[in-house]
This record gives C-alpha cells, structure tokens and sequence, in this order.
C-alpha cells in the first residue's frame, strides 16, 4: 500500500457570525449610518422598479432589493480613496460607495437627506434612465456606473469582468505608497470565471490589496449555485491561491462589516488579497419587480423565509434593542427615503401629455444626440508642443529590435509612470525576441513585470492601473492571436471604457504585439492583429514599418491617453535600420502617413513589412506606383488627407497586407474609401491578402497562406489590367 499523508493549505478560512456582545458594542454612529444607507438603497431601488414598471428604463433593471447589507456593511467603514468595482447588479455597491463618501461615512436616520446626498439619488437614478445629468451622462445606464471621485470604479456588464480591472486598481494604490485598497464584487457566478480566478492567482503573487468579495445570492438567472459547482461555498476558491477568507451572513450587515474591519487590517498592511463569501438573497427575480417563484425557479416559502432576515429590520431592531432609536424613528427615516427618491423621480419625469394618467422622461434630460461618438478616444491635444520628426540629417545603425528596447528605455528614463508587463519580459536578456533588452537591469522588476501565462488577468490589471491614471501600462502580447484569450479585457473593457463611462477618463495603455508569418509558429500564432482592432471602437493602432517610424510611433503612443495598439513584425526585428543621432525624442503624430514613393498610375496602401515587399513589387513591374505606408491605421488616426490626395491623382487603389482574408484589416479600408473617394476611382479597390486559412506549421503551406512580393506583383498586374477598363 502506498504510503499517503493528509496535506492542509495552511491558509486561514473562517466562518465569522455575530453574537450579542456585537451589537452591545457596535459604534452607535455606524450602526445608525448602516440603517440610513440600508433605507435609502432600498427606497432608490423600489422607485427604480416602479420606473421600469412604467416602461421608463431602456434596458434592464437589476434590482438589489434583499442584498443591501452586504455591500452596506462593506462599504460604510471605507475611505473616499478606497476603490470598489462590481458587475451588473451593482446599485447598492455604487450607492454605498457615493453615500459613504458625500456623508464623510456618518448619516444620521433622524435627518438622513442632505443635499449631497439627494444630488446622489437623483444622478444615480438619472444615470440608469439614460440622461446626460447621470454620472456617466447616460452612457453606462445600469450596468455601468462610475463616480472616480468616489472611489466607484465602474460597475461592470460581463460577469467576472471587473475582477482583473481591480487587481490593476489595487496594484496602482500599492506601488503609490498609499495604504488604500480596491473590492471588487461579484456573484456565485463569476466564482467560475477564469478572469476573477486569474486575478487571485495574480493578486496573491504580487501581493495586492484587492478584496474578492463574493455576492452569493444562491442563483444565477434561474439556475442554482449547487447545480454548477461541487462546492458551493464560494470563499474556498481562496484556499487554491493561498488568500485568507471569511464567509458571513449578508443579511447581517453587522457580520460583514467585521469581517471586512479584518480583512482590510490585513491588505492595509501589505499582506496581499483577500476572500469574503457573504450570503445574501435577491428578493426579485434576475430583472425587473417580479420574485423568482413566479418563474417557477425558486419557492414561495423559501422566499418567504429570506425576507424574514431582512436587513433592514435586523439592524432596526438592534438598535431599538439597545434603545438607540424608536420604531417612530424607523418608520420617519423609511418615509424620508421614501419622500427624497420621490423629490429625485419628479426632477427627472413629468406627465405625458399625449398620455393621460402616464408618466414621460423630461425631453430636455435626454443626451443631445451630437454626444454619440464624443470620447471614443481622445482628441490627441496631449501631443501639442511634443518634437516632431523633422529633417534627419544624422542618423546610427541598429538593428529594429534593439530600437524597440531603446525607445522604450528612453521613455522610462524620462517617465517614471510606466511599467511594463508580460510573459518573459524580464527575462532571457529582454523575453523571447529581445525587445525588453537591458530593460530590467536599468528600472528593475518593480518597473518590467514578468506575468504568470494569464492575459486575461494581467491585460486587465494593465487596464485597471490605466483607468487609475497613476501609471502607464505597457503590455506584451507574445503573439497577437493571444488576444482572444484576453479579448473581454482587451474589447469589452479597455478599448470601451472611456466612452462607456461619460467620455472624460484617460485609458493610457500601450498594448504591444508582433506579426509572426514566416516563422513556422501556426494557425495559433501568426495572425496580424489590425482589421480585429480597427473594427473595434476605442482604440488606436500603429504599424511602423521601419525602426525609425517605431520609435516616432511609441513615443506618440506612449504620450496619448488612449490605448494603442502598437504591432511590430518579426521580419523586421534583425534588420540593420537607422534611427537618428540624439535622445529618441521625436513624435510621429496620428494622422501622419509616409509616402514612400510618389507615382501616378495606382495608389499602393500598406503597412509594417508588407511596404518592403509592395516596394520590391513594383520596382519589378515597372508600373508608376504612388507608395504610401499608412503607420497609424485606426479610423480616427488615419492621415485621409494623404490618401486623398494620391487617390485624386492615380485613381486607382491597392491596399496590400499579409493577413488572411477574414480578419482582413484591408476589406474595411477599402470599404471606407470607396465611400469617401468614390467619384474619383475609375476602378474598384483591389487587395493582396493572405488565404482564407491561417498560416500552418508547413513551410509550404505557410507560404500558400500569406502575401510576399508575388502576390503584390499579381496584385498590380490586376490593377495594370483594368486601366482600360
């Protein structure tokens, strides 16, 4: 028989439950905060389901009705500068947060309404009707609700979304000197997601003061919590990373903000993240003003037996208990909540003229519909009085990849803000292709992070520390296929926070990534990346095709307050090129196409090691090609002014890249200039791609799958064809 030993992970998990002497000696000026806010978060949610009954809420109505005192009693005890992120059922998170910080963390439930407050009722539910008086000015509705003067981060609509967007939060307040700390809430749901997953294995590697706070409120839609995990203590997931965890009772506010009084002693001494489970229950269903058993999901005894611990009631009854307040006074504070959302819901609606009896939004609250694109990026002002490429006179040798390391260490030289981050980065004397070289020994591991093999997780802490603004992340995508791992992060959060938010926070973040065809890496690593990101709203993208375009385009991306998307091409990487002499200090602005050789037969659009090629292409063809390497390649980045110009005079266009034909960067570029320059071509736009297929592992087949010289070649003698035509 083998020989076998029980093992323990020798992590702290504790079940935490009031006793009496609790109460007795509970602050009476928290405990009469608590019923306050319990009170008038519940007030503000019943007047949004009355709302949303009236068919008033464009979109869904996530109530919190029943689960109050967990995100109370977790709230109440934070500083302003703390910082709590959550998912779609996120009211009361994002009231407790905005309560607890326009009160100075004190409400009395004898005068509860003061005009900060009411300002907050009214902005919070402004918010969720879609107006421009909302905090996001109507953007983010009910799902997505920021306050970053509050310490409210942003509520979050894809389960487990927030997690990694914390962890990057709490690794800014860390590395800031600050002893603050960052929630990030979610379900029993999200307890399965590999994004929060990801981000505990991080935030316990790195130490992070983020708490993963677990709402379990037993249910997701319809589906129960122990139909879709073995376990359905969800604060046991801390046990596998080593994080200390408390699982309470949410309906006792009380309990949770014990365990939270000890978790946070914990991350405000350095010791890392930590787990509170709290139980709780949601007394609607999923959406809307219905309970769950009218679905026919849950019964109407259990429902019962959960509205009897309401919180509410608990904490009044303690208090009446110790004879900190009458029933009289209870009920006059449910009336004054009651009477402020009713002050708020008449600020924000009036009678419907053309429907008697029925309530209408005020006209004059509504977004002006000018606002629809304002914010989906910056306007690139930042990048006024920076130096400009000028005249090169002087320049030095080196190869492309070392001028990837060498503007990169420029640039932290000069700001101490950014940091890199990625798998192997601070590594193999600058990760897998060197472009991090001598990095690490000049800022140290604090500055050059070497990630776990986790991009859903480090992608969204880079996002999370860009939203934060104390830093400017610079993260390394091996390969760009990656993405896909990391594509919530890199589309639903990053590229979409700014605008989602109101338009006015910065998303400072440099994502950088390399074009691989050729190298023999497969379907899985040799995707070009552009055509996904151009199509994709909020971000920027460069291609430079030469090292001293790289180094104008990442100090422009790295000055911008927008996310970038800088990709590289490993062709290029140990070529001998030429920057100028001196200190790496120029800028290449949005909107700054090159052109490489004039011409007046056809216009040749490209871009990274593809100019190289379409060069040699028409070199050999003979055809009088105008060249243009586009280098900045989003909508918004794009240098029209360029491309107009040429097309006006060869009117004819070939747009020339490696990539396969479906995430084409191409097939939306010349959809756009044949909307713009239509009466100017005198034939349709052509394109050299790559295959339908991705790139293989065979030498043969991989070069079947992409664009060289030779297919551009066909492709300009395609053009030749139709000049006739």
């Amino acid at each position: 028989m083998p020989k076998k030993k029980r093992l323990h992970t020798g992590v702290d998990w504790y079940e935490l439950s009031t006793t009496k002497a609790d109460w007795d000696a509970a602050d009476p000026a928290l405990l009469g905060t608590m019923l306050a806010q319990l009170h008038l978060i519940r007030a503000f949610e019943e007047s949004v389901l009355e709302v949303a009954g009236e068919g008033l809420v464009h979109g869904p109505a996530h109530s919190s009705v029943g689960q109050e005192g967990g995100a109370v009693g977790s709230i109440v005890g934070l500083r302003s500068t703390d910082g709590v992120n959550g998912s779609h059922r996120g009211h009361h998170q994002f009231l407790a947060k905005a309560l607890t910080h326009v009160s100075g963390g004190v409400i009395d439930p004898a005068d509860p309404v003061t005009p900060g407050i009411q300002t907050v009722l009214q902005r919070t539910l402004a918010e969720i009707l879609g107006l421009a008086q909302g905090y996001c000015r109507g953007r983010g509705g009910s799902m997505h609700l920021q306050w970053f003067e509050a310490g409210a981060l942003g509520t979050n609509a894809i389960v487990g979304g927030g997690a990694p967007m914390a962890a990057g939060n709490a690794w800014a307040q860390k590395h800031s000197g600050t002893t603050d700390l960052t929630i990030n809430y979610f379900g029993d749901g999200a307890a399965q997601i590999g994004s929060v997953l990801e981000s505990m294995n991080l935030a316990a590697a790195w130490r992070l003061p983020v708490c993963f706070f677990v709402e379990n409120n037993l249910y997701a839609v319809s589906t129960r919590a122990d139909e879709i995990t073995a376990d359905p203590r969800f604060s046991v997931r801390g046990q596998g990373f080593g994080i200390p965890s408390w699982r309470v009772d949410g309906m006792d506010p009380l309990a949770v903000h014990l365990a939270m009084e000890e978790a946070a002693e914990r991350m405000r001494a350095g010791e890392g993240p930590t787990v509170i489970e709290a139980e709780v229950y949601r007394f609607f269903h999923q959406n809307g003003a219905y309970p769950g058993s009218a679905f026919g999901y849950r019964s109407k005894e259990e429902e019962a037996a959960w509205r009897a611990r309401d919180p509410l009631d608990l904490v009044a009854t303690r208090m009446i208990e110790r004879g900190l307040l009458e029933r009289a006074t209870v009920d006059a504070l449910r009336a004054r909540a009651q009477a402020a959302m009713g002050e708020a819901v008449g600020r924000l609606l009036e009678a419907d003229p053309d429907n008697p009896g029925k309530r209408r939004i005020r006209p004059e609250l509504w977004p002006e519909t000018s606002f629809v694109n304002v914010g989906v990026r910056g306007d690139g002002s930042e990048l006024d009085g920076l130096p400009g490429l000028g005249e090169v006179t002087q320049t030095r040798r080196v190869k492309f990849v070392d001028a990837v390391a060498q503007v990169m260490d420029r640039r932290m030289g000069e700001d101490p803000r950014i940091v890199v981050m990625g798998e192997d980065v601070h590594r193999l004397n600058g990760g897998t292709n060197g472009a991090t070289k001598g990095l690490v020994k000049k800022h140290g591991e604090e500055r050059i992070l070497g990630t776990p093999i986790s991009e859903n997780a480090f992608t969204g802490l880079a996002g999370g520390l860009a939203l934060d603004g104390r830093f400017r992340p610079v993260v390394e995508f091996m390969y760009p296929d990656f993405m896909w791992v990391a594509a919530d992060q890199v589309f639903n959060q990053i590229g979409k926070a700014r605008h989602m938010f109101g338009g006015d926070n910065p998303v400072p973040l440099v994502l950088r990534t390399k074009v691989a065809m050729g190298s023999g890496y497969g379907s899985q690593h040799l995707m070009d990346p552009a055509g996904i990101f151009a199509t994709s709203p909020g971000w920027r993208i460069v291609a430079p095709s030469n090292a001293t375009d790289y180094v104008g385009l990442m100090n422009a991306a790295l000055a911008l307050e927008d996310p970038v998307l800088v990709i590289e091409h490993v062709d290029l990487y140990g070529i001998a090129d030429e920057v100028p002499e001196g200190d790496l200090d120029y800028v290449i602005p949005p909107g700054s196409a090159a052109v490489v050789r004039e011409g007046g037969d056809v216009t040749v659009l490209s871009y990274l090691s593809m100019v190289g090629h379409a060069r040699e292409a028409i070199e050999q063809t003979g055809i009088d090609a105008e060249l243009i390497d586009l280098r900045w390649l989003d909508r918004a980045s794009l240098d029209w002014d360029t491309i107009g110009a040429s097309i006006r005079k060869t009117n004819a266009v070939l747009i020339v890249e490696q990539g396969a034909q479906g995430t084409s960067y191409g097939g939306w570029l010349a959809d756009e200039i044949q909307r713009r320059y239509f009466d100017w071509l005198d034939q349709p736009v052509l394109r050299v791609t790559g295959e339908e297929a991705s790139p293989s592992i065979s030498r043969v087949l991989e070069r079947a799958a992409i664009a060289r010289t030779e297919e551009v070649v066909a492709g300009l003698e395609a053009v030749r064809a139709g000049f006739g035509a």
